[in-house]
């Protein structure tokens, strides 16, 4: 089929800003799908316009329907980014839209801050709670953020005081590129903004004040990042627990037996482009781990209440899976390695006797490699310093053919 569909990036300044090309893909189009604010920047000529719905996915099925009629969608900025493009090339093939996008947000950002854009961070907050924002939280990061509304800003920079970044410095950009653009400077230990323009993006110099703990996104975060009742991996088994994992983007980990979810969240940190799943048997524990989730800004983790094998069925299938808990269950570990996809890594770790044996088993059923891992920490001892071992730690790990 031929081009129908056009999806076409307009900017605040409406009409006027299109190229040649992408107006003439406006006026020749039969059917205008867009925001309200969109669709008000044409002069009312007759023609039919949809308007975005909520949820917005609901429109594609009536987009669908004019197929074969020319087909306008207008989009802010540039569509591909954060934006309706992809929606549509979810149910729609490339070969039958043409895309023509205006400067983005991020762009028209840099440009007014005089940052480069490959130097900062892209963050959208349009769909997801602000405390997204915390693996992004790093001395001298620079992040510009698209906001969902005119709250949002008095959000980010309430979570900024919380975490310890209460010098960064704060702007506020709002309708940029149109003749209402507007600016606003400020720290966020002082920001007091409460009437934002809906329509509005923050950018972030981030400052951390003195002795603020640092959370990299390299896996190892200090052991007290995460509310406990103390199953937890410690920090250095987790770190070479996530290297045999190796979080690869758009591929899926199922952390069975999550205990506080700490390997499923360091997953979703190391690889923002990833998903994750933590099931987790005990609901004082669930509860646990959604606590984590919010401090440490992974709100896409799945989490799953039910024990192991039966709560892995139905379940999207994993590219990934950890096994913390339930290591002598029957079926566990069967289940997760018939369900890994081809190429998919499975790790598991024991430190009882009981452990290793089914470990040593299913090394013998599907090779892999065992490693015996022994970690002491420095701790005092009277007025002396002495090494204190944790107890000594048998990791599997094995790639699925």
């Amino acid at each position: 089929m031929s081009i129908w569909l056009s999806v076409v990036g307009i900017g605040e300044d409406g009409l006027a800003g299109l190229t040649p090309s992408a107006r003439t893909l406006v006026d020749a189009a039969e059917v205008l799908v867009g925001g309200g604010r969109h669709l008000a920047m044409l002069p009312e000529d007759g023609r039919p316009r949809v308007a975005w719905p909520k949820p917005m996915d609901s429109v594609i099925p009536e987009i669908l329907r004019q197929r074969g009629r020319r087909v306008c969608v207008l989009a802010s900025g540039d569509p591909s980014c954060f934006g309706v493009a992809r929606k549509l090339l979810r149910a729609i093939p490339l070969r039958e839209m043409v895309i023509l996008p205006a400067p983005s947000a991020f762009s028209l950002a840099c440009a007014r801050l005089g940052w480069s854009l490959p130097d900062i961070e892209t963050v959208s907050l349009h769909w997801r709670p602000v405390e997204g924002l915390h693996p992004h939280l790093l001395p001298g990061n620079r992040l510009v953020i698209l906001t969902r509304d005119g709250a949002t800003p008095g959000q980010i920079a309430a979570l900024l005081r919380a975490r310890g970044y209460g010098q960064s410095r704060m702007t506020l950009l709002a309708r940029m590129g149109g003749p209402q653009e507007a600016r606003l400077d400020g720290l966020a230990a002082s920001w007091d903004a409460k009437d934002a323009p809906d329509l509005n993006v923050v950018a972030v110099d981030c400052v951390a004040d003195p002795g603020v703990p640092l959370l990299a996104r390299v896996p190892g975060l200090p052991d007290d990042a995460f509310r406990n009742d103390g199953q937890l991996t410690k920090r250095e088994l987790r770190a070479a627990t996530l290297a045999a994992l190796a979080p690869v983007p758009g591929q899926r980990l199922w952390d069975v037996g999550a205990g506080c979810g700490s390997i499923a969240i360091e997953w979703l940190r190391a690889e923002p482009r990833a998903s994750a799943i933590a099931i987790e048997r005990k609901a004082e524990r669930i509860a646990l781990i959604a606590e984590n989730v919010a401090a440490l800004g992974v709100p896409e983790l799945e989490i799953k209440q039910g024990e192991a094998p039966a709560a892995l069925d139905g379940l999207a299938s994993p590219d990934a899976v950890f096994i913390g808990g339930g290591l002598g269950a029957a079926g566990v570990f069967e289940t997760c390695w018939n369900a890994l996809s081809s190429g998919g890594r499975l790790a598991a770790n024991a430190v009882t006797l009981e452990g290793e044996a089914a470990l040593f088993a299913w090394h013998g059923q599907v090779g892999g490699s065992l490693t015996r891992i022994a970690v002491s920490r420095a701790a005092p001892l009277g007025g002396r310093t002495a090494w204190r071992p944790l107890m000594p730690v048998t990791q599997f790990a094995a790639a699925k053919p």
